[in-house]
């Protein structure tokens, strides 16, 4: 019984907030199937999940938004990021900063990840790819 509960929980977690990735798309022009493989690579869509880095910041929602983005964001949206739809529209905006940086690549979504220190390949790239083909696939098969 505990495995179906958890199994329901992390199911209902990832389908209840769809709305939330095409509000994004919209916003910032930024592909909402591109945004669902960095979330599932970054928390697997856990609006609750933190990751402490080695570098003293750390990474917080379903976008793992970095805390380095506290001064830029300004204490009052960084307090709405617990929001899972804030969160999002926070990942697309900084993606969307990465895409004019860098253009539409691979280089970009590095970039989400690294900032300034992003590369054309990485394993982050890679694991985004997986996520994004995986997704794709199952798309497919759900259509038919």
């Amino acid at each position: 019984m505990k495995t179906f509960f958890c199994l329901l929980l992390s199911f209902i977690s990832s389908v209840a907030y769809p709305y939330c990735f095409d509000e994004a798309e919209k916003i910032y022009n930024v592909n909402k199937e591109l945004l669902i493989a960095i979330a599932k690579v970054e928390s697997n869509m856990r609006p609750d999940a933190i990751n402490w880095n080695r570098n003293g910041t750390f990474d917080y929602g379903v976008m793992q938004i970095n805390s380095a983005w506290y001064y830029e964001l300004g204490e009052e949206k960084w307090h709405k990021l617990a929001d899972p739809c804030e969160n999002v529209k926070t990942g697309a905006m900084i993606l969307s900063k990465c895409i004019k940086k860098y253009g539409f690549n691979w280089k970009a979504v590095d970039c989400y990840n690294k900032g300034s220190k992003a590369s054309d390949f990485s394993s982050y790239v890679l694991k985004v790819y997986k996520q994004l083909v995986s997704s794709s696939k199952n798309k497919k098969v759900m259509d038919q």
